[in-house]
């Protein structure tokens, strides 16, 4: 699944327009990006955990010329840890229902309100 394929099934699972969503993905990715950069973690509980590690310096072999080594700088790396709801959805198969109920719940929400705004005003009768 690439951006705009995730974008398009929130958008149908939210009822959300894809710009929203594209405008909320961007800013969700942004802050995450920002937070790394100062050296913070970012955890959403359940989902994983998104951290920057420093690297060591190290001694590695040039591929172009096996018999020749190179030196790799230290340097910073993000890091991903995957959390114990995703672990568990990935190796049962199965997303947690908690998610799927909320999504539902989010739909119903959208659908009574699109009903509400599409009922025809009451005409007062004139006497």
């Amino acid at each position: 699944m690439n951006k705009a394929e995730l974008i398009e099934a929130v958008s149908t699972q939210t009822g959300l327009a894809k710009t929203q969503v594209d405008d909320a993905l961007k800013t969700i990715l942004a802050t995450i990006t920002q937070q790394l950069t100062k050296g913070d973690k970012v955890t959403l509980v359940g989902f994983g955990t998104f951290e920057r590690r420093k690297r060591k310096a190290r001694v590695g072999v040039n591929p172009q010329n096996p018999t020749q080594k190179i030196k790799i700088p230290a340097k910073n790396a993000p890091a991903f840890s995957a959390g114990s709801e995703l672990k568990s959805a990935v190796q049962t198969g199965k997303a947690p229902a908690l998610a799927k109920k909320k999504i539902d719940a989010k739909k119903k929400a959208v659908a009574t309100k699109a009903k509400a705004k599409k009922a025809p005003a009451k005409k007062k009768a004139k006497r």
